[in-house]
C-alpha cells in the first residue's frame, strides 16, 4: 500500500466517524462532508478492487512457478497478462477519480484587458486579444457582453472588460491570464521598424452575490456624468457610477449604460468578482511554484505568451509550446493552446500525487 493510498484510507475513516455521529446532519459543513465522503468511498472501492487483483496475481505467478505443464503455463501466462492489464487500467482509473478539479471550473469568467506597453500599439493589441475571445466565445456556442470599455482615438482600448458565459468558461479560458507580448511593425510606424508590446489579461471567476459578502459600509460610490472621445458628455445626467472597496483599495467604475442603476449592477458585478479572485489568489498560495506558474495571475511581469507577427509564430512560454498562423488565432482558433495548457497541469498534478 502506498503513501497515497494509506493517506486516503484515513482520511476515509475519519470521515465515516464523522458520518456516523447523528449530529452532522445539521451541522452546516455536513454537504461539504458528504459530498466527500461519497467521492472517496469510490476511490476506495477501486483501491479494494486493485487489491484483490494484485492478490490475485500473485496467487497466479505463484501457481505458474510452481508447475511444469506447459498448457497451464500458457494458461497461467494469459492470466497474469491479463490481470495487469486490469491493474493498469485501474491505477488510471484511481490517477483520475484523485484528480481535483478547480472548484471555479464551471463559472463564467470576467475578462479583464489592459494595454501595457507600447501606447498605441497597445491598445490596438487589446482589441484584437477582445475579438479573439469573442470569436472563441462564438465558435464554443457561448455568449459574450460587454461590460465596460475604455476606447482611445486609434481605434483601441485603453481597457476593456467583459464577460464570457457558459458552461466551463472558466476551465478553458483560466489559463490566459497574464501578460501578452506582441512584435510586429505597427500601422503607425514609417520606417517598417519591429517594435514590442505588451498587454494584460486578467480572467476572473464571476462571483455570485452569495459568494463574496460585501458589507456596505466598506463601499463608496460616487455618481458622475459619462463622458467619451475628449471630454464630450455621453449623457446628460449623472449615470455614470465608480465604487471603491475601502478594506482593498480596488475600484470600479462603470458609464457604458445610460441608467445609473445598470452601471451600478455592472460595477457590483466586476468588484465581486475581483475580491473572489482575490480569496482565490490567497488559496492558490498552497500550490506547487510551478502550478502557479502555469495558471498565471495576470501580473504585468509575468509574461505568459508572445505573438511574432513577422515570424508568424504564437510561443506560450509557461509549456515551451509554439505554432504558427496568428491571424487564425486572432480569429478565435485557440483551442490548441488551451489543451495543450491543461495536459500541461494535468501532468503537474500527477507528477505531485
Amino acid at each position: 500500500m502506498d503513501s497515497i493510498e494509506t493517506k486516503i484510507r484515513e482520511e476515509f475513516a475519519n470521515l465515516q466517524d464523522r458520518m456516523a455521529d447523528s449530529s452532522i446532519y445539521s451541522s452546516p459543513e455536513y454537504p461539504q462532508i458528504a459530498k466527500k465522503y461519497s467521492e472517496l468511498s469510490n476511490v476506495i472501492e477501486l483501491y479494494n478492487l486493485r487489491g484483490d487483483l494484485e492478490k490475485k496475481l500473485i496467487d497466479t505467478k505463484e501457481l505458474k512457478n510452481s508447475s511444469k505443464d506447459p498448457e497451464f503455463l500458457e494458461l497461467a501466462r494469459q492470466e497474469v497478462e491479463d490481470l495487469n492489464t486490469k491493474i493498469k487500467s485501474l491505477n488510471e482509473d484511481i490517477k483520475n477519480k484523485l484528480r481535483v478539479e478547480d472548484p471555479n471550473n464551471a463559472r463564467n469568467v470576467i475578462i479583464e484587458i489592459r494595454a501595457a506597453a507600447g501606447g498605441d500599439e497597445s491598445s490596438l493589441f487589446a482589441g484584437e486579444l477582445y475579438r479573439m475571445y469573442c470569436r472563441w466565445a462564438e465558435r464554443h456556442g457561448f455568449r459574450y457582453e460587454l461590460l465596460s470599455e475604455n476606447p482611445n482615438e486609434v481605434g483601441g482600448f485603453k481597457e476593456i472588460i467583459f464577460s464570457v458565459n457558459g458552461k466551463d468558461a472558466y476551465k478553458y479560458l483560466r489559463f490566459e491570464a497574464g501578460v501578452h507580448r506582441v512584435q510586429r511593425v505597427p500601422v503607425t510606424e514609417n520606417q517598417g521598424r519591429v517594435h514590442t508590446s505588451t498587454v494584460t489579461v486578467a480572467i476572473l471567476p464571476e462571483a455570485e452575490e452569495s459568494d463574496i459578502e460585501i458589507n456596505t459600509n466598506d463601499l463608496r460610490i460616487d455618481v458622475y456624468r459619462s463622458s467619451g472621445h475628449g471630454g464630450q458628455s455621453v449623457n446628460t445626467t449623472d449615470s455614470a457610477v465608480r465604487i471603491t472597496h475601502l478594506p482593498t483599495g480596488i475600484v470600479v467604475a462603470n458609464q457604458d449604460e445610460k441608467s445609473q442603476t445598470k452601471n451600478k449592477a455592472k460595477a457590483m458585478s466586476i468588484l465581486r468578482s475581483r475580491l473572489l479572485s482575490l480569496k482565490i489568489d490567497s488559496e492558490q498560495q498552497a500550490l506547487s511554484e510551478a502550478r502557479r506558474k502555469l495558471i498565471g495571475s495576470g501580473d504585468r511581469s509575468e509574461k505568459i505568451r508572445t505573438y511574432n507577427f513577422p515570424q508568424d509564430r504564437i510561443t506560450d512560454h509557461r509549456i515551451s509550446y509554439s505554432r504558427s498562423n496568428i491571424s487564425a488565432a486572432l480569429d478565435g482558433d485557440i483551442d490548441d493552446l488551451i489543451e495543450k495548457l491543461q495536459e500541461a497541469e494535468l501532468n503537474l498534478i500527477d507528477s505531485e500525487q
